[in-house]
C-alpha cells in the first residue's frame, strides 16, 4: 500500500513528507549528540595542543638572541633574584619600569613581543585579576570613593561580614589592585623569558648546580618528558573508542568509560615509571642530571649578572625605604 504522500498530485510530481514533530525532535537530538562528540574531541585536542606548545620554546632557544648566548646559570640566578625584587617592590612605576624591560630583553633575544605578552597575559587576568576584584571595594579595602557602585539599607550583612552603606569602587582599591596585577605580570614574564631562552635539559642542570634536590630535578624532568607520551595515549584511546562505536552511547557508560580509561592511565604510567627506571638504572644512572654540554662563563655573563644584582638591590631598597627616587 503506497502511502498518501507519495500519491501522484498532477501525475508527475510527488509532495514531500511533511515535517512532523517527531522528525524535528529526532534532528535536535541528532545535533544534540553531533554536538556533544565535537565537544569531547574539541576538549581533547585542545588540551592536547595546549601541551604540544611547549614545545614551541626550544625554537626561541636556538635563536642569536641576547638571553640565548649567556650561561643558563646566570640567567637562573640573574631572573631569580629579580623576582624576588619584584615580590616585594610597592612602587607601580617601578613595576612598570621592569615590565618594559622584560619586553625590550625579549626583543634583544629575538622573540616576538605580540607572541611575548600573549603568553603572558593569556594567564595573567584569571589568577591575579580573580584574586584582585574584591580588593577595589569598600566593602574589603576602605579608602576615598572612585565610583559609586550602589546604596545599601542599614544593616546589610553578606553572610557573617556587615556591609556598609554604600559601595563604592576606592582609589586605595585600585592602586593595590593594578599593583598586585603588575606585580605578577612583571615576575612571570622574567620566568617565560627564562624557559623561552634556555633548553630544558640545560636548565635542570642549572637547577642542580644551584643544589635543588635531586629528586626534584628528576620529577621535573621526567614529567616534562613524558606528558606528551601520555597525551598522545589519551588522544589515541579515544580514537579507538570513536572507530569500535557503532551508536551514542548514554551518559552513565560515557562515564564508566572515562573512568576506566583514568584507572588504565594510572595503572600505565606506574607500570612504566617503574619499567623506565630500572632501563636508567641499568646503563648507570646515579641521580644526577647528565647532558653533553659545558659551562663557559664570559665578561658578558659578569656584566648580566651585575646588572640584574643592582637592578634587585635598587627595588628592595627603595621598597624599605633606604633610598628615594
Amino acid at each position: 500500500m503506497i502511502p498518501d504522500w507519495m500519491k501522484e498530485t498532477d501525475g508527475s510530481s510527488f509532495e514531500a513528507p511533511p515535517a512532523s514533530a517527531e522528525n524535528e525532535g529526532g534532528k535536535k537530538k541528532k545535533k544534540k549528540k553531533k554536538a556533544k562528540a565535537s565537544f569531547v574531541k574539541k576538549t581533547i585536542d585542545g588540551v592536547f595542543t595546549f601541551f604540544q606548545e611547549a614545545l614551541v620554546t626550544e625554537t626561541f632557544t636556538k635563536r642569536d638572541g641576547l638571553l640565548q648566548s649567556l650561561d643558563p646559570r646566570v640567567k637562573l640566578i640573574s631572573i631569580l633574584a629579580v623576582v624576588f625584587a619584584v615580590s616585594v617592590t610597592k612602587d607601580l612605576r617601578l613595576l612598570a619600569a621592569v615590565y618594559l624591560l622584560t619586553l625590550l630583553f625579549a626583543h634583544l633575544s629575538r622573540i616576538e613581543v605580540g607572541f611575548f605578552i600573549k603568553r603572558v597575559w593569556l594567564f595573567v587576568p584569571f589568577f591575579a585579576g580573580v584574586i584582585v576584584i574584591p580588593v577595589i571595594f569598600n566593602v574589603f579595602l576602605p579608602g576615598d570613593p572612585l565610583i559609586h557602585i550602589a546604596d545599601l539599607p542599614p544593616g546589610a550583612h553578606l553572610g557573617p561580614l556587615a556591609l556598609p552603606d554604600s559601595i563604592y569602587i576606592t582609589k586605595q582599591g585600585v592602586s593595590a589592585a593594578a599593583t598586585f596585577t603588575l606585580r605578577v605580570a612583571t615576575a612571570v614574564s622574567a620566568v617565560v623569558l627564562l624557559f623561552l631562552t634556555t633548553p630544558q635539559q640545560l636548565l635542570f642542570k642549572s637547577l642542580r648546580s644551584l643544589r635543588v634536590p635531586k629528586v626534584y630535578v628528576l620529577t621535573m624532568a621526567m614529567a616534562y618528558r613524558y606528558i606528551f607520551l601520555f597525551m598522545e595515549m589519551i588522544r589515541d584511546l579515544h580514537i579507538a573508542k570513536k572507530s569500535r562505536t557503532i551508536k551514542s552511547m548514554s551518559l552513565r557508560d560515557d562515564q564508566r568509560w572515562v573512568g576506566g580509561r583514568i584507572g588504565y592511565m594510572l595503572i600505565k604510567s606506574l607500570d612504566m615509571s617503574e619499567k623506565v627506571h630500572m632501563a636508567m638504572v641499568s646503563r648507570g644512572y646515579s641521580g644526577d642530571v647528565q647532558i653533553m654540554h659545558d659551562y663557559h662563563t664570559s665578561g658578558r655573563d659578569y656584566i648580566a649578572a651585575g646588572f640584574a644584582l643592582w637592578l634587585s638591590l635598587t627595588l628592595i631598597l627603595v621598597s624599605l625605604n633606604i633610598v628615594q627616587l
